[in-house]
């Protein structure tokens, strides 16, 4: 090479060298392209492989999952759950209703007892979603190794107020013909306020918060700064996800991506299904500024409020890390997370 070097002119050896560095080059990139997909395909068998474990999980581990629904009056609960019962057979599980005597959302020791026992225990009964106007229930203080997973919808706290106060009087589009409780009382929302009336009083909004704080005394104390405490403790830590009702179709197609055992075909049923927004109460009338002025005057307001605001910006950031907006329509974000150098190989 020595003397091929000194036997060729100036301009040759600088066209070889540059041959040469240019050789080398492309064969550096061809080796890095090799390298590159070497690393994707081993990705790709390392996905394959998990995603044939998981679902091998999903089918022998989820065929005992609970999921349940301790819904809270007038958040859209009917219309949310009808979702779950059009699934139920094509999905392949059981949906039951919790129904409490008088609607009582606080169980007695022994009930508790029992409901616990049932839940775990009732294997012919799972997977199973549960459903029913029932405060939370801590199943850990049962001595349960594996709890159920809650989830839960809050709305407005006003705003629900109004739809309860209505359906009590007028009923709704579900079961038209049932006689309500208050049915006969023409009087409205705004008349009742200005009255001082007791179905409208601050007191009545007292309802979300014990409903995620549970069975303790203090829980259904109206006004108990502990309680409010508890039900945040409980919604970040007890439960999978809590929606609300202005975005119940975002809160629908997250349980679909996160829970699709459950939920498999949710999303659709929501947009399209009859029964999607099958319960609407009947001649409710938006409150006036003036009365929801009064109730946002009461310290009770105050933190049903701040309880549903903390409820509201949790879901927010859930959503925010699950789904996109294009072009005005909502897409789950895809997996965005893998395994790799999984060893030993087999």
């Amino acid at each position: 090479m020595g003397l091929l070097r000194v036997m060729m002119p100036p301009k040759f050896q600088l066209l070889t060298l540059l041959a040469f560095a240019v050789a080398m080059f492309f064969l550096e990139n061809q080796i890095q392209k090799l390298e590159e997909s070497r690393g994707k395909l081993e990705r790709a068998i390392a996905r394959h492989e998990v995603r044939e474990i998981e679902q091998r999980h999903t089918q022998d581990g989820q065929q005992d999952v609970v999921i349940i629904y301790n819904r809270v009056p007038k958040t859209a609960s009917t219309s949310f759950t009808n979702i779950a019962y059009d699934l139920c057979g094509k999905n392949h599980y059981h949906v039951l209703h919790i129904n409490t005597t008088k609607n009582n959302p606080v169980m007695s020791i022994q009930d508790q007892v029992r409901f616990v026992k049932n839940v775990t225990e009732w294997r012919e009964m799972k997977p199973a979603f549960y459903h029913g106007h029932v405060s939370f229930l801590d199943f850990t203080k049962f001595g349960v190794k594996k709890k159920p997973i809650y989830i839960n919808v809050v709305r407005d706290p006003i705003e629900r107020l109004v739809s309860y106060y209505y359906f009590l009087r007028f009923g709704d589009d579900y079961r038209p013909g049932l006689r309500r409780r208050k049915q006969g009382d023409k009087k409205t929302f705004d008349e009742c306020v200005s009255a001082g009336g007791s179905d409208c009083a601050p007191e009545k909004l007292w309802l979300q918060i014990p409903f995620f704080c549970g069975h303790y005394s203090e829980c259904w104390n109206v006004g108990s700064p502990w309680a409010l405490e508890q039900a945040k403790y409980n919604l970040v830590n007890e439960y999978l996800l809590v929606g609300v009702t202005e975005e119940l179709e975002d809160f629908v197609m997250m349980l679909e991506a996160a829970l699709p055992r459950f939920f498999r075909g949710a999303t659709d049923l929501y947009k399209t299904g009859k029964k999607s927004h099958l319960r609407r109460t009947t001649e409710k009338k938006p409150p006036t500024r003036e009365s929801t002025a009064k109730l946002q005057q009461s310290a009770i307001w105050k933190m049903e409020n701040e309880f549903y605001e903390f409820a509201l910006e949790q879901f927010q950031f859930v959503r925010a890390h699950a789904v996109r907006e294009k072009d005005g329509e909502l897409y789950l974000l895809a997996q965005n997370f893998f395994y790799e150098k999984i060893y030993p190989k087999n």
